[in-house]
Order: C-alpha cells, then structure tokens, then sequence
C-alpha cells in the first residue's frame, strides 16, 4: 500500500512542491515548526533513514542543503535545521526549516493551525529564493505539481 507521501508525490493528495528531481521532492509540511519548514522526501518508498542507501542519504541532504540555504535567505535566518525522526509517516523524510534557535527545534512547537493561504506564500517564497540561487530548474512550474 502506498504511503501518505508516495499518494502526495504522485497527485493522489495535494501537496505544495518547492523542488522536483528524479531523485526526490521537496514539500511544505501542513504542520510547520517555522514558516518555510519543508520536507524532503525519496521517491522510493524507504521505511526510515537506516534503510536508506548512502547514495540516496547523499543526494537527499544535498537537496536539503540547497533548500536550507534558500531559507536562510529567504527569511534571514541565522541557521537552516535539518530533522530526521519519521514516526509519523513510514517513508523516509527530511525536515528542513529555518531557525533561530534550538530550544524551538522541537515538534511540540508544531503548528496545526496554519491557514492554506499562509502555507501556499511560504511555500512560493521559498520557491523564488531556491529560483533566484539558480536552481530553477529543479522548482517544479507549479506550487501543486511535482513534475519539472
């Protein structure tokens, strides 16, 4: 049976995408820590982070490096975090958001009451700061679409 992640990433189940490769897809999460707090997800079906390839570890925390970086500037953030717990859902997934500080790096602060329309700006504005450092090409054409 298809994961909640594999049904988002195959447009079962919407999703706001910030980066599309062949590799992985980058999402606003509906429960964010912080404005612009993504997740970075395999396409492949991975249960959890010790299952992963090396290759794949790799190429996911370069996306994520790459996705830190647009937060930091995009919200002039001191730090990008990078999370990996995946209790809540059994496929592999990087939290990627920008932080101030570690005391709110927690997913208690987790907001569930974010409205969709502040979710879709978050997710548009990282999008621009990931277009405006040259990876455009990997900013899926539409905010709902995770096809380049």
């Amino acid at each position: 049976m298809a994961t909640l992640f594999t049904k988002i990433i195959d447009g079962d189940i919407p999703g706001r995408f910030v980066w599309a490769d062949d590799v992985c897809v980058a999402f606003a999460t509906i429960a964010p820590i912080s404005e612009g707090h993504v997740l970075v997800v395999p396409r492949a079906e991975v249960v959890e982070l010790t299952q992963a390839s090396d290759d794949l570890l790799a190429h996911l925390t370069g996306v994520a490096k790459r996705i830190g970086a647009a937060q930091q500037a995009a919200w002039s953030a001191p730090r990008a975090a990078l999370l990996v717990a995946g209790f809540e859902v059994p496929h592999l997934h990087l939290h990627v958001l920008p932080a101030w500080g570690e005391a709110e790096l927690s997913f208690a602060n987790a907001r569930t009451d974010v409205p969709a329309a502040e979710l879709d700006a978050a997710a548009e504005r990282l999008r621009t700061a990931l277009r405006d450092a040259g990876h455009g090409a990997h900013v899926p054409a539409a905010l709902g679409s995770p096809a380049l």
